[in-house]
């Protein structure tokens, strides 16, 4: 049977960001992006820079490949009802981060949006999704496409080339069989296992590497907090459910656990009001019933 590793979140926070272990990001977006990924660096920018705590509700990590690429790779563990206008928002930060004052446009460089959800992220039975939009005429159906002098100088045949990426990995809904190597890699994610016969790429890297025997005492007692931190994250919001089906509160599961979430993480009710787009005073009331 294959033995149980640390799961992936974590490792993003506290072992793929060492360049001993690239070989394991290398791995698994090699098998996403289906071209080969050799990972230049890690980089830190607004939207990814490491909290203290352990908490665990999302996690991220930015890669800048040997090619220039930017690429997020993010994990979601609970339901966020704004999620797709957070990826929008992720990919135009990192774009105005990594281009200087002054510097022409065509400094821009390719974004890849990699998002593995733990949630129902919109209505969707596939557990891999692209987003790799195109300009369609509106009123020929044509396909504007770069000129040869584009093609040439910034190296794309399309312009779907230049805009950026979006993928998002629905892990809850994969069935556990593996028919490819990608199938292999989303398997891990949602269990935290390796089996002996899977040849994806990194996959054996990540069995030697994220075996909990092989954690230092100070990464194993943080991976045990993290997975306290998870147990007693999840408790909370179920009862926060409960309480707040119980008071009649009629405004949605997503709506009351993502705001009884946010106040917990300390954000003002008027950030609050506005994320979840409901009046203050209607977060105000589902705070008060919690407290």
């Amino acid at each position: 049977m294959a033995k149980k590793l640390v799961r992936f979140d974590w490792a993003i926070k506290k072992l793929l960001r060492h360049k001993a272990n690239f070989t394991i990001l290398e791995g698994f977006l090699t098998e996403l992006l289906k071209f080969e990924v050799t990972i230049e660096d890690i980089l830190e920018s607004e939207s990814n820079k490491q909290e203290s705590d352990d908490k665990y509700n999302r996690v991220d990590i930015l890669v800048k490949s040997s090619e220039g690429e930017l690429m997020l790779v993010e994990v979601q563990n609970e339901s966020q009802v704004d999620y797709f206008q957070r990826m929008i928002y992720g990919a135009a930060k990192l774009i105005t981060e990594y281009i200087k004052e002054g510097e022409p446009y065509s400094e821009i460089k390719k974004v890849y949006s990699i998002n593995i959800v733990y949630f129902g992220l919109g209505q969707g039975k596939d557990y891999v999704y692209v987003y790799d939009g195109k300009f369609v005429g509106i009123h020929h159906g044509d396909i504007l496409e770069p000129t040869k002098t584009q093609k040439e100088t910034f190296r794309v045949s399309e312009t779907k080339d230049i805009f950026p990426k979006y993928y998002v990995l629905k892990v809850n809904n994969f069935d556990d069989v593996a028919k490819d190597t990608l199938d292999e890699w989303v398997y891990f994610l949602k269990n935290s296992e390796v089996k002996d016969s899977f040849e994806a790429k990194g996959l054996q890297e990540v069995k030697e590497k994220l075996k909990e025997e092989t954690l230092t005492e100070e990464e194993r007692l943080a991976y045990k907090r993290f997975q306290e931190s998870r147990r007693i994250e999840r408790s909370e919001i179920e009862t926060a459910l409960k309480e707040g089906m119980e008071k009649g509160m009629e405004r949605g599961m997503e709506i009351t656990i993502q705001v009884y979430r946010m106040y917990k993480e300390g954000q003002a009710v008027s950030e609050i009001s506005e994320a979840v787009d409901l009046p203050i005073s209607e977060v105000e009331k589902i705070i008060h019933n919690f407290s």
